[in-house]
């Protein structure tokens, strides 16, 4: 298989960026592909992994690209477009990015490109680590990933459609929503998981050394707790409009909990942790 675009940059040498070239880079019919990082020390991790279009220049990774794809920290996304405009970025290329909130990017990456034949559409595809850097990337991050797209600035169709293609090509599964629903669905399904897990870490593992005493369970349960935390407080507080209601309503969730427990309430306790398994039973693989 190949991709619509033939010409394209990442910009961001972090765990997704580096994913996504080799991913790639690994298809039958590979495109150019050009990674940009500011450190020159990612720059040459980056071609030790056979990425070979790595570059710490800017005006060299924008050249002739027909997708530019935004992979670095949400904040610093619309400076890096500015940048890129500067350096070169020309007409009839197409912007998407892998950020975890949408509503950001759309409303500051949109304005920067107004009066251009420049087109922004929001991508995220949900294929993080607790892992970050070179270090971690993997041609397969994306295999049945779900990608969530977003173009709350218009597109034309004929672009939405090979940007959807483009994220299907690399082996993701690919769904359409607005950037406020997209910002409401991962504060639920990803960023509230993110906060309990550190939360359980945080309690739990008060004294680390007792964790050697825990098993599967206490692993699972505060994996992504080892995330970034400059990465994840970022994320968080951006998409705190939307986070702050499904905290609220876990609070009340454990209030309800320590209230049975607080009275012996087994029964009540039972059902509380019914209701639990049977929305998780679905996540489960098939046999």
């Amino acid at each position: 298989m190949k991709t619509d675009f033939q010409n394209i940059t990442i910009l961001g040498g972090g765990l997704l960026g580096g994913s996504l070239a080799l991913a790639l880079g690994a298809l039958e019919n590979p495109p150019k592909v050009r990674l940009w990082a500011r450190k020159q020390e990612t720059v040459g991790a980056a071609r030790d992994l056979g990425i070979a279009g790595a570059t710490g220049d800017l005006g060299e990774a924008v050249r002739d690209s027909d997708l530019i794809v935004l992979a670095v920290p949400v904040g610093s996304m619309a400076a890096l477009v500015s940048s890129a405009l500067d350096a070169g970025l020309r007409d009839g290329c197409l912007v998407t990015d892998v950020g975890s909130v949408k509503r950001v990017p759309h409303r500051e990456i949109g304005p920067l490109l107004d009066g251009s034949e420049i087109h922004f559409i929001g991508s995220h595809p949900m294929a993080g680590s607790e892992r970050n850097g070179l270090a971690a990337v993997t041609a397969n991050l994306f295999q049945n990933a779900a990608c969530l797209l977003t173009n709350d600035d218009g597109a034309p169709v004929e672009l939405t459609a090979a940007l959807e293609r483009f994220w299907q090509t690399i082996g993701c599964r690919t769904s359409w929503m607005s950037a406020a629903v997209h910002d409401e669905l991962v504060a639920r399904i990803s960023h509230l998981p993110h906060l309990i897990a550190a939360s359980a870490a945080r309690v739990c593992l008060k004294d680390p050394s007792e964790g050697r005493f825990g098993g599967g369970g206490l692993r699972d349960t505060t994996r992504v707790a080892a995330g970034n935390p400059a990465m994840w407080a970022e994320i968080v507080t951006e998409n705190r409009e939307a986070l702050i209601g499904p905290l609220r309503e876990t609070l009340a969730d454990l209030r309800e909990i320590l209230a049975c427990l607080e009275s012996g309430d087994q029964e009540q306790a039972r059902e509380w942790l019914i209701t639990a398994k049977q929305r998780r039973d679905p996540l489960n693989p098939p046999q």
